[in-house]
């Protein structure tokens, strides 16, 4: 007879939320001994590792009931969501410990929510499409979703088997990219058709398409983080080159294209920024000043400035590629804030600072050089992180909250804002 933990188990699999490859073994070192314990192990620990309980900022039991809410769906067994939630309110009440600090100021800013349909999926990397519709990369739910924001309606599409999408990017014509980071593909999604094609990677070592762009061409650009490559495919004819960074372990993260058409890419594992000459893929690095500088995420704003997150040191950096100068200002929240994803919108600077609970989202103004940041909610609680921002045509913000699978449209409720 199978029991209701395990139905709960089982359920989970066929949802794609557990990966059956993972070790939960490994994962689950850390926990305090108590009731409850073995069914947190069992439940929570095969979706996310152990750290995102033990780091968290700690919840009542109400909250761990709400945040376990949106990420596992336990019907009508009330008895496991009890003992599951009570363990955790227990041991992993409201704490300070990672604190973030919040800068106050004159701007308002609004937060909508859509809570995706399939849970436990890492929603992120919301777009805009030419329509208005709003589209989702489903990591571990090997999905990509739709919104349609004047009525709420959602739809889910599945992907391929193990394309585990990193992220997802609208193309000129209206197709749907998604980049495959766990079978080394790209995916092409026709929204009128729902039909799915799929482009393999021509080099057995480029594994993992991470973050993709398309370029004024009608080229789709796209960083390789693990395989330390940066690739293109042509949607016209599926050829697709790479070329791989000059510094090992540099790890290719965020890309942006500049007003000239050049590429412009983060190292998530190096103190550089790297420019890519869109004809030949020729690389050209910028060293950052502080030898163990890590690099998330860059944009460019309208001046052709490049804005990046220096990660690893808590820091907001501006480069000008005219003059060669940078600067960086400390992020409110200290040197292990992290800053992740960042986005420039109308001259305004947006990033999060994803070291810190709860996460927060800050604003940057380069005119008075002044901070300005908020906790982002999830529901009633605040828990989760921004991996990627971007903006909508209204210059409103798309971001998410993996951990909840919640979807969001960040609006400046004044010019100030803008």
């Amino acid at each position: 007879m199978i029991n209701k933990h395990a139905t709960i188990m089982i359920a989970a699999l066929m949802s794609g939320m557990i990966s059956l490859s993972a070790s939960s073994q490994s994962r689950n070192v850390g926990l305090p001994d108590g009731g409850g314990k073995q069914l947190v192990e069992d439940v929570c620990t095969a979706c996310h590792r152990t750290n995102m309980i033990t780091r968290s900022s700690g919840y009542t039991h109400e909250d761990w009931v709400e945040l376990t809410g949106t990420m596992i769906d336990f019907g009508d067994d009330k008895e496991t969501l009890g003992e599951i939630t009570a363990y955790l309110a227990k041991h992993f009440p409201p704490n300070n410990k990672r604190l973030s600090k919040l800068v106050p100021g004159d701007v308002k800013l609004s937060f909508k929510e859509w809570q995706v349909p399939t849970l436990g999926q890492r929603s992120r990397d919301p777009v805009e499409a030419a329509d208005g519709s709003i589209w989702w990369a489903g990591q571990s739910g090997n999905l990509i979703g739709r919104i349609n924001p004047a009525t709420g309606e959602m739809t889910e599409y599945p992907l391929p088997a193990s394309a585990m999408p990193h992220s997802v990017t609208v193309g000129p014509d209206g197709d749907v990219w998604y980049t495959g980071n766990k079978n080394g593909t790209m995916g092409r999604l026709n929204p009128a058709t729902g039909q799915i094609k799929v482009y393999p990677m021509p080099d057995p070592a480029a594994r993992d398409p991470h973050t993709a762009v398309f370029d004024r061409q009608g080229i789709l650009w796209f960083t390789l983080q693990q395989s330390n490559m940066v690739g293109r495919v042509d949607p016209a004819s599926g050829d697709i080159k790479l070329v791989t960074m000059k510094t090992p372990r540099s790890r290719p993260y965020g890309i942006k294209v500049d007003a000239d058409g050049a590429l412009w890419v983060a190292c998530n594992g190096s103190n550089c920024l790297v420019k890519v000459d869109p004809a030949t893929m020729e690389l050209t690095e910028v060293k950052l000043p502080i030898p163990a500088t890590t690099v998330r995420r860059l944009d460019i704003d309208g001046d052709g400035i490049i804005w990046y997150v220096n990660s690893s040191q808590g820091r907001l950096g501006r480069y000008n590629p005219a003059n060669g100068d940078i600067k960086e200002w400390p992020s409110p929240s200290g040197p292990k804030s992290h800053p992740y994803a960042l986005v420039v919108v109308d001259g305004i600077v947006w990033y999060n600072e994803s070291g810190k609970r709860p996460d927060a989202l800050v604003r940057f103004d380069p005119k008075t050089e002044t901070f300005q940041s908020w906790a982002v909610p999830s529901g009633d609680i605040y828990a989760g992180i921004i991996r990627h921002m971007r903006p909508t045509k209204e210059g409103n913000l798309l971001i998410h909250q993996t951990s909840t699978n919640k979807i969001m449209l960040v609006t400046p409720k004044d010019e100030g804002a803008r």
